[in-house]
């Protein structure tokens, strides 16, 4: 019997779950203050989201520091830490490969921040309150 692929272009199930769990673990380890990296530990670091590959050999985390300020800071810390993350997050998992972590700033704060803003703008506040005069 043939394997059946899905080609709707989203995530699987598999790397949907797969994501949860690395994201749930990274943020046990980096709460708990579990890396050795003064740096790394004396920020907080929220953990958005967890994207993997289909192959799961690529798990690219997406992460936010509190308050949204040290982006970079934060980025270059996950980064050098990058090995004892991976071991962390191996111990957790039943997976026949750990994935590489690539860290990114997740931008869907901002994002909701801009949306927020635009929606208490006045021309768009004025353009959902007009009553819609088409019904003559």
């Amino acid at each position: 019997m043939a394997k059946r692929f899905d080609t709707g272009g989203g995530p699987s199930q598999r790397q949907l779950r797969v994501g949860e769990l690395i994201r749930r673990t990274l943020s046990d380890v980096l709460n708990r203050g579990d890396i050795h990296d003064p740096d790394l530990n004396r920020l907080s670091i929220t953990v958005g989201e967890v994207r993997t590959s289909p192959d799961l050999k690529v798990a690219t985390v997406y992460v936010m520091p509190l308050g949204g300020d040290h982006r970079d800071e934060a980025i270059q810390a996950l980064a050098r830490n990058k090995g004892e993350l991976r071991r962390a997050v191996s111990k957790e998992m039943t997976l026949k490969f750990a994935p590489d972590l690539r860290f990114q700033i997740d931008e869907t704060f901002d994002r909701m921040d801009d949306t927020r803003r635009l929606f208490g703008s006045d021309e768009v506040r004025r353009d959902l309150d007009t009553p819609d005069d088409k019904e003559d």
